[in-house]
């Protein structure tokens, strides 16, 4: 298991986070970083299964078991309800780590104006909509954090998946929209650009021996990349640590990029 050495952060104990994709890869990575801190943690995911072994895990762990709401993520009117339950249940969010997406391989020649919207909804759509839904809790709080989940991949200028590039270069410039938008409030927006992280599904599906030859050859660093390095910015960017930090992007790569 991949837990990395998360450093205590003051500020962050029993503030309410938001996580959406947060059952599995980096975004359960997120989700345990959180638990581990003291925060009242809440996930949507479309994967059941994974969710609720990692909530039960975390609930052995820590003695509290993360808020899980099963959500498919292109339904905006499901994610705002499973928004405002949360404000419910656990208080107005403080922290949303906009995580979801997927990176399924396509080519140019394979895209359709389905594959488009569908690419477009699942990467992108939502991060303006989860956005827009807990800036009133942040404003009634005086403050918070927004975290979007970038990639370094359009900056390496990779093929094979076009329409993902397209996304993550786009969270770019959400970021820096809603930094203005929000600032004025106390809210932080930033985002954060991965490289190559080693989670069950990229290595099961992407990382050969061969890619991981490439990948290290490219980093500065000669190691893998973990889902608890990207947790640890996180953990650092929603903390007081980070209270002059917006607009941001900030690179978790070893280098790469």
């Amino acid at each position: 298991m991949d837990t990395g050495t998360l450093t205590s952060y003051a500020g962050l104990a029993g503030k309410t986070v938001f996580i959406t994709g947060g059952g599995s890869g980096i975004g359960a990575a997120f989700t345990r970083a959180f638990a581990g801190q003291g925060a009242r943690v809440a996930f949507v995911d479309i994967a059941e299964e994974e969710s609720r072994a990692l909530t039960s895990q975390i609930q052995k762990e820590t003695g509290t078991a993360p808020f899980f709401i099963a959500c498919d993520l292109r339904d905006i009117a499901a994610l705002q309800a499973a928004i405002e339950k949360i404000r419910f249940e656990l208080g107005d969010v403080g922290v949303l780590i906009n995580n979801a997406g997927n990176d399924d391989r396509h080519t140019l020649d394979q895209v359709t104006p389905a594959y488009w919207d569908d690419r477009i909804e699942v990467n992108l759509r939502h991060m303006f909509f989860a956005a827009q839904a807990v800036a009133p809790q942040m404003k009634r709080l005086g403050g918070g954090t927004i975290i979007n989940l970038g990639s370094i991949i359009w900056r390496l200028k990779q093929t094979g998946l076009p329409v993902y590039n397209v996304t993550k270069a786009s969270i770019n410039g959400l970021t820096r929209v809603l930094a203005r938008e929000f600032g004025p409030f106390g809210i932080r927006v930033n985002t954060i650009s991965p490289g190559a992280i080693w989670t069950e599904r990229q290595i099961k599906l992407w990382y050969t021996p061969e890619f991981e030859s490439e990948v290290l050859a490219g980093q500065c660093m000669k190691m893998r990349v973990l889902p608890s390095d990207v947790a640890n910015m996180a953990l650092f960017l929603a903390s007081d640590a980070a209270e002059k930090c917006t607009a941001q992007d900030f690179i978790v790569d070893a280098g790469w990029s």
